[in-house]
């Protein structure tokens, strides 16, 4: 919790005070107003996915964690496909399916060479735990989406920042207290600390910037490749056994990712309504006035292709 609870306080300090500098619609006070429950919701929905996955590995096996992780996925575009109202191609079904045969190969890798050491404690409950956390995690990235493409980067992270700080402080203050205390504190343990925190902030930084270009779905898709990176350097940290199924995972997975962002989604329009027979109405206006006269008239603009619903009492 320590790890995250950095990170936020990051966040907080970089872009949560740009909000507040911020005057008018889009300041901090204002979007408090209008949005508060739902940040105080992606808040701890993030908070809670960062801690669980990570707690995860205290119960349960590497292998495990890296398989039941992509549950997240089917969750993300399922999401995508009802909030966002993302619509997907077979050729995207194609290139997941793919991506998490990588996945495979990598994890059977892990077996070959002796990584996935030791059981777990309570495997069930490892288990369940990643999968909660998969799901969280696909929540925060489509509201994650949601946000940077229809209001800005700088809100969704400066009220993560806030909420983040908040939540993660107080289940640090709780749930850690005396794990916090037990620590030997030395230079060495503050700078990976650090450098951990930094990294995250980056992820956090520059993740919305991509997923405005392209969708939260192809976002997670390339992070699959983010075990075979720590592999690799952990070849020459912790003296890994190499495989040869570490590149055919690697070159499986980034072939899958780039068949899925050859070919973008488009998002489902909402249905029209049938358009009236009269072309009298394709630059008419819509008058309702009150009977009794005390309420303004209310005159709606709308041309040939425009969906209007208007309701009365």
């Amino acid at each position: 919790m320590l790890q995250s609870f950095i990170n936020y306080v990051l966040l907080l300090l970089i872009y949560t005070t740009m909000l507040a500098l911020r005057t008018g619609s889009d300041s901090l006070w204002q979007i408090l107003k209008k949005r508060w429950w739902k940040y105080i919701f992606l808040g701890l929905v993030d908070v809670e996915a960062n801690y669980v996955i990570v707690k995860a590995y205290q119960y349960t096996t590497l292998t495990s964690v890296q398989l039941l992780d992509c549950f997240g996925i089917p969750v993300l575009m399922a999401l995508s496909w009802f909030i966002l109202r993302a619509r997907y191609r077979l050729i995207h079904f194609v290139a997941v399916a793919i991506c998490l045969l990588g996945v495979g190969a990598m994890v059977g890798a892990d077996i070959l060479s002796g990584r996935n050491e030791g059981e777990g404690s309570d495997v069930v409950i490892g288990d369940v735990l990643v999968l909660l956390g998969a799901s969280l995690y696909a929540i925060s990235n489509v509201s994650e989406e949601y946000i940077v493409k229809n209001l800005s980067r700088v809100e969704f992270l400066g009220m993560v920042g806030l909420f983040g700080t908040i939540i993660s402080g107080l289940q640090l203050a709780i749930v850690e207290h005396r794990e916090l205390m037990r620590v030997h504190w030395n230079w060495e343990v503050a700078l990976l600390f650090t450098v951990f925190a930094l990294c995250m902030f980056a992820l956090y930084s520059f993740m919305p910037v991509v997923m405005k270009i392209t969708s939260a779905t192809s976002v997670n898709l390339g992070i699959l490749t983010s075990d075979l990176y720590s592999l690799f350097f952990g070849l020459f940290l912790f003296r890994y056994k190499f495989s040869g199924l570490y590149i055919l995972s690697f070159v499986v997975i980034m072939g899958g990712f780039v068949l899925y962002i050859s070919t973008p989604t488009h998002t489902a329009e909402p249905t029209a309504l049938p358009q009236p027979g009269s072309s009298g109405l394709d630059n008419a206006a819509l008058k309702l006035e009150e009977s009794d006269g005390d309420a303004p008239a209310v005159t709606v603009q709308f041309t040939r292709g425009e969906t209007v619903v208007v309701s009365t009492d």
